[in-house]
């Protein structure tokens, strides 16, 4: 199929053209643009006017797709989309989730024993003020690192933990059923790990579930834990994406964290989102172990 695959200003995204998500994507290009998605993290496709079966389809040829934690925010037509919103329905109930406040830096499923990497993004409506969106590219800020901060990380495992989120959310939500609390005990994964065909190293963070690093005192663990995370979160290794309706954003949890700006509450926002579980084979997937058993 053919497209063009052009570099968004001086940042690590790339914006694909030509492509109508709606129509079948052939499997040469689905491999083609997995190399892109691996090599800029982060795939922008504008002006894709598809319906949450279309978008679920599309994101499924890149791997399975997965049954989010918060099955509070799922969708009733397609049950992997899952809403992210501040409208309400027509009885005042929240239609989504992460309303309208900030959305910290943070990496999804990071919590999770083998999170699913890969994530998409599709915009049905936007805020005309805030609600911006940024990445930050840890493989970029694992290469910045000085020897000494790269020495202290090497061979370390950090400590995630889902309650740490769930504690820096409104109140709405903040609750989660206590069977899906029960599948999310903490977990550990290296804070380095390599690309399976590159080889490139990336630092793998998650400010909103940190507690800690094994072996490690608490105190000097967070510590290193913030340092590494205001390292990673600079200006010079981020992008900043400008939201239009129809965008649709591919990124990888594996090598990037991610932040959403508040925006107004009188302002509309609606936001339709996937996750997929990558091969590990394909692109950078944290490898997890029980914290109890680390």
């Amino acid at each position: 199929m053919k497209y063009a695959a052009n570099a968004i200003g001086n940042s690590f995204a790339c914006e694909i053209v030509g492509l109508k998500l709606w129509e079948n994507v052939d499997a040469r290009t689905v491999d083609e643009l997995r190399g892109l998605w691996s090599e800029h993290g982060v795939l922008v496709f504008r002006r894709q006017a598809i319906s949450e079966h279309e978008l679920a389809d599309f994101c499924a040829l890149f791997g399975p797709l997965e049954l989010t934690v918060r099955r509070d925010w799922a969708s009733s037509v397609r049950p992997e989309v899952g809403i992210i919103s501040n409208l309400k329905d027509g009885t005042g109930a929240p239609i989504g989730g992460l309303g309208d406040g900030e959305v910290y830096w943070h990496s999804d499923q990071s919590y999770m024993l083998n999170p699913a990497t890969g994530a998409a993004l599709h915009a049905v409506e936007i805020a005309h003020e805030g609600g911006g969106t940024r990445w930050a590219n840890l493989a970029m800020a694992y290469e910045a690192l000085p020897p000494a901060l790269k020495s202290a990380v090497e061979g370390k495992s950090g400590i995630f933990d889902y309650s740490k989120r769930l504690a820096g959310y409104k109140e709405a939500d903040r609750m989660v059923p206590a069977d899906q609390k029960n599948r999310t005990p903490p977990v550990t994964h290296p804070l380095v790990h390599a690309h399976p065909r590159t080889g490139r190293k990336s630092l793998y963070l998650d400010p909103t579930t940190s507690v800690g690093i094994v072996g490690m005192e608490t105190k000097a663990a967070n510590a290193l834990l913030d340092e590494l995370a205001a390292l990673a979160t600079q200006p010079r290794f981020v992008y900043q994406h400008q939201w239009q309706v129809g965008d649709t954003l591919l990124w990888d949890n594996g090598f990037l964290l991610h932040q959403r700006d508040p925006f107004p509450a009188t302002e509309k926002r609606l936001m339709k989102r996937m996750t997929m579980i990558l091969h590990k084979d394909l692109h950078m997937v944290p490898e997890g172990r029980l914290a109890e058993a680390a």
